[in-house]
């Protein structure tokens, strides 16, 4: 389905949310348009971007009268509103579960974990690093198990959940998290920028 005029896509460029929303919308082939929301200059803490979204944050998506913030809601309405092969979230109750669940951990802990640590590093959020740590750890070894005998986290086609969780794993580094034990991890990172449409988030300096 092609919408009657671009989307609007409200973000920050090295934003691992804000990338999320702007991926899947690339993924989908959704014409859209980008707004730079400037966090360094407290931006989206103005009068203006609050009645977009009173938390402050980013991203924050337009589509005609629809205002949404969160980037996995972003994500859970783009696959349900212009996605016809109903591929990118499964309508199948025990398929559609298992994305939500993996949806809870990009919202627990990936962000306490890897993005955490990212923020720390790149913008000098304080941070219990040791916790953050463990969190990466843990996470990564889950996620390697999960990917042992398959090409995206549900099996052999991608979903939201990859997008989900994508972005702050690839910029793990960035935070000073290795990838390097985790082969299945980083083979599923391999497939997901192999997917047509795919476009990448700016690295920022501190990553090696």
């Amino acid at each position: 389905m092609t919408p009657a005029a671009p989307l609007q896509l409200y973000g920050f460029p090295l934003s691992g949310h804000s990338h999320r929303a702007e991926l899947m919308l690339s993924l989908l082939g959704v014409p859209f348009e980008k707004h730079l929301v400037d966090l360094r200059a407290a931006e989206h803490k103005s009068p203006a971007f609050l009645a977009k979204n009173p938390l402050g944050q980013v991203p924050v998506l337009e589509d005609g009268e629809l205002t949404l913030p969160d980037s996995n809601a972003i994500l859970v309405y783009l696959a349900q509103r212009y996605d016809a092969s109903a591929s990118w979230l499964p309508r199948e109750p025990a398929a559609a579960a298992q994305v939500q669940r993996w949806l809870s951990i990009a919202a627990g802990d990936l962000y306490s974990g890897p993005c955490a640590l990212r923020l720390a590093a790149v913008f000098g959020a304080k941070i219990d690093a040791e916790r953050a740590s463990a969190l990466t750890q843990r996470l990564f070894m889950l996620m390697n198990d999960s990917l042992a005998s398959r090409a995206f986290v549900l099996g052999a086609r991608p979903t939201i959940a990859d997008i989900a969780l994508y972005t702050y794993t690839a910029h793990a580094p960035e935070g000073g998290a290795t990838l390097e034990p985790y082969p299945n991890v980083r083979a599923w990172l391999a497939n997901v920028e192999a997917l047509p449409g795919f476009v990448p988030m700016r690295r920022t300096p501190s990553e090696a």
